[in-house]
């Protein structure tokens, strides 16, 4: 399960980017109570999501040409550079060479084989999110792509993932953990093929909710969308798949006692 003790590989930040700062930052304030703070005056924008005080994500506008709303996770890394020279030897993109976030950090934006877009964080004085795993904040992240096993190894040679194959309804699905320790409690995410017509590889965050059906509700109440209604998955929990009013994906789980 994702925690806040991050190690390499681990998601370790998310940020949304948006065409509309104050309409993304109030849309997601209704539906998981998020407050919104400035990075400052010199951050272009770009602030923090936090629920008691504590940061649960980023917000920022779109910086990349013909970019479109969407969240982009970050992995943990202890050397950004070295991590974009490895994963353009092994067929990735390097969409952002690796630069200092002043003192925070240092990232660099990536693009896996499969076209997945992705990021990795080198922590400076901002080690990660301050909360996971709990009510309204990330829990899961999931890899959907054309190639699972071809792209999982992509990311198993940046970040020495171990992955699982599991039965899931008309899938098999792969859950990930990072390179050490007990395979269930290193568990972060997991890796499903691209479904019938779907055409985009993308990384989907997942968000605890203690109600999917009434986060349901306010979405749609506060101009997002639902795009998969919520509904029980054994062993896993009740899920949920929306998008923000600019057309972001994301998705929330009721998780079941047993996961």
């Amino acid at each position: 399960m994702l925690g806040t003790d991050f190690t390499t590989g681990s998601p370790s930040w998310i940020d949304l980017g948006s065409p509309d700062t104050d309409a993304a930052a109030t849309f997601y304030g209704r539906v998981f109570g998020w407050d919104f703070a400035s990075a400052g005056p010199d951050a272009g924008g770009y602030g923090f999501f936090q629920q008691g005080g504590r940061t649960v994500g980023a917000l920022g506008p779109l910086t990349e040409e013909g970019a479109s709303s969407a969240w982009t996770v970050y992995f943990q890394t202890p050397d950004a550079d070295a991590t974009a020279h490895a994963a353009e030897a092994n067929g990735g993109t390097v969409r952002m060479a690796a630069f200092d976030v002043m003192d925070a950090g240092r990232m660099a934006a990536l693009t896996d084989p499969g076209g997945a877009r992705f990021a990795v964080w080198q922590p400076g004085t901002v080690k990660g999110l301050d909360r996971t795993s709990e009510p309204d904040a990330l829990l899961w992240v999931e890899l959907h792509t054309g190639d699972p096993e071809a792209t999982l190894a992509f990311y198993g040679a940046l970040f020495g993932w171990r992955w699982e194959t599991m039965d899931a309804p008309g899938m098999t699905y792969r859950v990930i953990s990072t390179a050490e320790g007990d395979l269930k409690d290193a568990s972060f995410g997991g890796a499903a093929p691209l479904q019938a017509g779907a055409s985009v590889s993308r990384w989907v965050p997942y968000f605890m909710v203690t109600d999917p059906d009434m986060t349901a509700a306010t979405v749609q109440e506060s101009g997002g969308s639902v795009l998969m209604p919520p509904a029980d998955v054994p062993q896993v929990g009740r899920i949920a798949w929306f998008a923000d009013p600019f057309g972001a994906p994301f998705a929330v789980l009721k998780p079941s006692p047993s996961m």
